[in-house]
């Protein structure tokens, strides 16, 4: 292996005791406690894993949690309805709908229900439109945590090639819109792309986010590269035990890492940014919501 690991977990450290700060900060000289409502609907294991972190580390941050366990059965109206609620709260600055939802309900009508104000995970259409026009807005926790961990390894990404692999709203495109505001040269790969290995050989700055376990190998991965491994895969691993499991991202680690100059692990890696850009929007979020300077985080 001669990759540096982008250590995530640290980084993410970093970044909260950031967020703690400034939240005392509002708290003593204003009276301000930043609020972050999460709402999950169902049962979903993975969902009450993710919803019970994020609510653990908004309080270890000084921030208020207010969670909400919707039922499996729960209407569109009656989510709507408490998304209603929460625009309207005060002490909310930040709202999470904790996503996949059932099937009965319609995730692009609620996404869009929430306050663009309080979109906290970056997802309204507007925030969508002012990261694309390049405005002030929300950005998308996971392609945030990914930018913060490029800058912390090169402050200036101005004119380096980078190639997003993955085209979702959620991340691939609004990581294609904070790369292109760096400075980078943004291509957008994605299942139709021709010669795809060799799209991402061009790539001084290669982010894989398409869900397939070890898609990209060596072979794609420009020597010296920088490779920011987004996938959270969970594949069979026999070697542990019948049954057993393990997550996997969507680069082939072992083989990558001989290759690229830097490369983020999985587990360890992105993950850990996104709760932690999370709360940085929540906070964001309290200060813009009042007309007040965003934080420096």
């Amino acid at each position: 292996m001669s990759a540096a690991i982008i250590d995530g977990k640290a980084a993410a450290a970093i970044l909260r005791a950031r967020i703690a700060e400034a939240a005392s900060d509002l708290r003593g000289r204003l009276g301000i406690t930043p609020g972050l409502a999460v709402v999950l609907v169902g049962d979903n294991p993975a969902s009450q894993v993710y919803v019970r972190s994020k609510a653990k580390q908004t309080v270890e941050a000084g921030m208020r949690s207010f969670e909400h366990k919707l039922a499996a059965e729960t209407t569109q109206e009656e989510l709507l309805a408490l998304v209603d609620r929460l625009n309207a709260d005060e002490a909310v600055d930040g709202i999470l709908v904790q996503l996949p939802l059932p099937a009965q309900i319609d995730a692009g009508l609620v996404l869009e229900r929430i306050d663009p104000a309080k979109d906290v995970d970056g997802f309204h259409p507007i925030n969508a439109g002012r990261l694309a026009a390049g405005a002030p807005g929300l950005v998308p926790c996971t392609p945030l945590g990914c930018l913060l961990l490029l800058k912390q390894l090169r402050p200036d990404l101005a004119g380096l090639e980078a190639v997003v692999i993955g085209r979702s709203n959620i991340v691939g495109k609004p990581m294609a819109a904070l790369l292109t505001a760096e400075s980078c040269t943004v291509t957008i790969a994605h299942s139709r792309t021709r010669d795809l290995p060799g799209v991402c050989r061009r790539a001084d700055i290669l982010v894989a986010a398409v869900g397939r376990p070890g898609l990209v190998t060596a072979e794609w991965v420009k020597p010296g590269a920088i490779v920011i491994d987004v996938g959270i895969n969970r594949v069979s691993a026999p070697e542990l035990g019948e049954g057993k499991t393990r997550i996997v991202g969507d680069v082939d680690f072992d083989s990558a890492a001989a290759v690229a100059g830097a490369i983020t692990p999985v587990p360890g890696g992105v993950g850990p940014m996104t709760i932690a850009c999370l709360l940085a929007n929540t906070v964001t979020a309290a200060c813009l919501r009042r007309g007040l300077p965003k934080p420096a985080l």
